[in-house]
């Protein structure tokens, strides 16, 4: 399966049979510009503007914004209400974590999730592969709190989001704050907004590894 990312929180997430979900979806005014890309499923995390844009999904793809389980074609995705703030939604509202499975690999991806993890989010999420976890602060967990839902979770890979690059308009920080947890070793630059993965490759003893794509803008 491959992971592909085309900004701020949305990624396109593509099975081997050539399904393809997309998370989260923005508009330009984060300062991107987001792609037209076609998708069998587009999953929502809430409904800012950031995170919600679907008219730049070409097809008829299936919209999941909603608590529940749900199969697309193969791919299996389940999603896990959480709160956007710290605060039980009283200052930003809800979100979504999602839960997807594609060729046998499991994915997360926590949304805008503010609230510190605890048992409850743990227990919904379980074991996984892939954890996909804004890092930027000011409207999601900062780096701190992200390393510590890694910490928690203990998943094969991390792929950072949310965070400020050259383009993005928000006032956020920057990736730099949340890799400044890690040892060097484990953290991996790669010069393309795209990674595949097999199943077996997470197999045995595996180190948790930080994936941090080259930025698109």
């Amino acid at each position: 399966m491959k992971i592909k990312w085309l900004g701020h929180s949305c990624f396109v997430l593509e099975e081997s049979t050539g399904t393809t979900v997309v998370t989260d979806p923005y508009s330009c005014d984060v300062g991107h510009q987001m792609p037209l890309v076609q998708a069998d499923a587009v999953t929502v995390s809430h409904q800012h503007k950031d995170h919600s844009f679907i008219s730049a999904i070409q097809g008829n793809p299936e919209i999941i914004s909603t608590v529940g389980a749900f199969e697309v074609d193969g791919i299996h995705i389940y999603s896990v209400a959480s709160y956007h703030d710290n605060n039980q939604g009283k200052d930003r509202g809800s979100n979504l974590i999602f839960k997807y499975r594609l060729d046998g690999v499991e994915v997360c991806h926590l949304g805008d999730i503010g609230q510190e993890c605890n048992a409850r989010i743990l227990d919904a999420i379980g074991s996984t592969n892939v954890l996909i976890i804004p890092v930027g602060g000011k409207y999601t967990i900062d780096a701190e709190t992200a390393k510590d839902y890694v910490d928690k979770i203990m998943p094969d890979i991390v792929i950072p989001m949310h965070y400020k690059t050259d383009d993005c308009v928000y006032n956020i920080d920057y990736v730099d704050d949340f890799l400044d947890y890690f040892d060097e070793e484990c953290i991996h630059n790669i010069e393309n907004d795209e990674i595949e993965f097999d199943r077996t490759q997470f197999d045995g003893d595996f180190e948790t590894k930080i994936i941090v794509f080259k930025s698109r803008n």
